[in-house]
């Protein structure tokens, strides 16, 4: 069927009536800032606290723009008699977000949540070399990291909770138990004081043999 003469034209004149029907919306940024969803990635934040120094997440870089730096220091005995330890002190941690594609291994590959993702995306900067953010910035950046999201109230419990609970319910058991046997026992204790001086009432009450005689 050939198309009706004038139709694309009409077509087009009601995609502009709906439009124009419309309320403006205008993003009036940057003096608000937008609603960005809770999952954006924005940046690398770092929490220097938990990291190691193990470099898995230097290592699993696909662009190997993750920078570390490290020193070995030695930590004294806890006890006299016992060994000394060393362990690693964090020197630099530095990213460089021209090379980096945003893909998440390193915050996946952290065994210590050292890495989050902050919604943080304003850090243009005119010269490409100062892209490479160093350790006191991406902790700056660790204040904007939001809050979890809460857990599903329908989804199954973590087997490492269930597991804890577990064994706190266990020894919550063992205590109650101790302490009822602990309270029987001295209420079978308080019973056996309390009969002794009842079998030696008698003795005491019954007259000498020599009085009686007399």
């Amino acid at each position: 069927m050939p198309p009706i003469p004038g139709s694309g034209l009409a077509k087009g004149l009601a995609v502009t009536l709906r439009t124009m029907t419309k309320k403006t919306v205008t993003a009036q940024y940057p003096d608000v800032q937008p609603e960005l969803p809770p999952r954006s990635r924005g940046v690398i934040a770092l929490f220097e606290e938990n990291c190691t120094v193990c470099m898995l997440c230097a290592r699993e870089c696909p662009d190997w723009c993750i920078y570390i730096d490290s020193h070995k220091e030695t930590v004294p005995a806890a006890a006299p008699g016992g060994r000394e330890r060393s362990r690693n002190v964090l020197d630099r941690f530095a990213i460089d977000f021209s090379l980096c594609m945003y893909c998440g291994i390193c915050i996946e590959v952290c065994p210590f949540d050292a890495l989050f993702w902050s919604p943080e995306f304003e850090y243009a900067e005119t010269d490409i070399l100062d892209l490479t953010h160093e350790r006191d910035k991406l902790r700056d950046w660790m204040w904007t990291v939001p809050e979890p999201p809460a857990l599903d109230p329908h989804a199954e419990e973590p087997k490492e909770i269930a597991a804890a609970r577990k064994t706190a319910d266990k020894l919550r058991a063992q205590r109650e138990q101790q302490a009822q046997e602990a309270q029987q026992a001295q209420e079978a204790a308080a019973e056996a004081d309390a009969a002794q001086p009842d079998a030696a009432q008698p003795d005491a009450a019954q007259p000498d043999a020599g009085e009686g005689d007399a």
